[in-house]
C-alpha cells in the first residue's frame, strides 16, 4: 500500500503501559511515509506515571510525527469540516475511552476527533486496553463493533488468570489493520490469543 498519500489520526488515551509498545507502530506510518496527525486525551498531557513522564511522552510523540500535538477539544473540531483524516487510530484505546465512544459522549480530544472521522464516514480503528472488556465494558465493546466504520485491532485476554475480564489489542497489528479499514474491511481473525501461559 502507498501510505504517502494518506493521513492518519493518531490518538493516544491513558493505558500508559502500552505507550512503550504504541510508539514503534506510530513511527512505522511515519517509515512508510505517511502524514500521522497525534491527538492525545486529557490524561497524556497532564499525569506523569512509572512508565514516564507526560513531557517525555509528548516530546517522542512530536518528534516521531513531526507535527503538533492536537491537545484540546477546540482544535480536533475541524477535523470534521476539513475532511484531513483517511484512517483514525485510537491506540491505546482505554476502557473510559471505549465507553464513551459506544454512548456518544465528547468530552475530550480524541473522543471529538473520532467523532468528527464518524461524521465523515470514514474508517476509525481501535486497538482497545482495557481491565473490564468482559466486565461491564463488554457491553460497550459490543456496541461498537456493530457501529459501521468501526475496526477493531484483534484483541484478546492479556492475564486471564489474574485479570480474567482484560481484553488488550495486539499493538502490532494496527498498521495492518488500518490497510483493512481503508479498504472497507475488519482484518481476521478479530479474537486472539493476546497472553502467554
Amino acid at each position: 500500500m502507498d501510505w504517502s498519500k494518506v493521513t492518519v489520526g493518531f490518538a493516544l488515551t491513558g493505558s500508559h503501559c502500552t505507550f512503550e509498545e504504541v510508539m514503534p507502530q506510530i513511527k512505522r506510518f511515519t517509515d512508510a511515509g505517511a502524514k500521522v496527525v497525534p491527538i492525545v486525551s486529557n490524561t497524556i498531557m497532564t499525569t506523569d506515571t512509572r512508565f514516564g513522564s507526560s513531557e517525555s511522552w509528548r516530546k517522542q510523540l512530536k518528534e516521531i510525527t513531526g507535527n503538533d500535538i492536537i491537545s484540546s477539544i477546540v482544535n480536533a473540531e475541524p477535523l470534521g469540516p476539513s475532511k484531513l483524516l483517511d484512517v483514525m487510530v485510537i491506540a491505546p484505546c482505554t476502557g473510559n475511552t471505549t465507553s464513551k465512544l459506544a454512548n456518544a459522549m465528547t468530552e475530550s480530544p480524541v473522543l471529538m476527533a473520532a467523532k468528527a472521522q464518524m461524521r465523515n464516514q470514514r474508517p476509525l480503528v481501535l486497538a482497545i486496553s482495557t481491565n473490564d472488556g468482559l466486565g461491564l465494558n463488554a457491553t460497550n465493546v459490543g456496541k461498537l463493533l456493530i457501529t459501521k466504520n468501526i475496526y477493531f485491532v484483534p484483541f484478546g485476554q492479556d492475564a486471564p488468570a489474574a485479570k480474567p475480564n482484560s481484553l488488550v489489542a495486539r499493538m502490532d497489528l494496527i498498521m495492518e489493520t488500518c490497510e483493512a479499514a481503508l479498504a472497507g474491511k475488519q482484518l481476521q481473525p478479530m479474537l486472539i490469543e493476546r497472553f502467554n501461559y
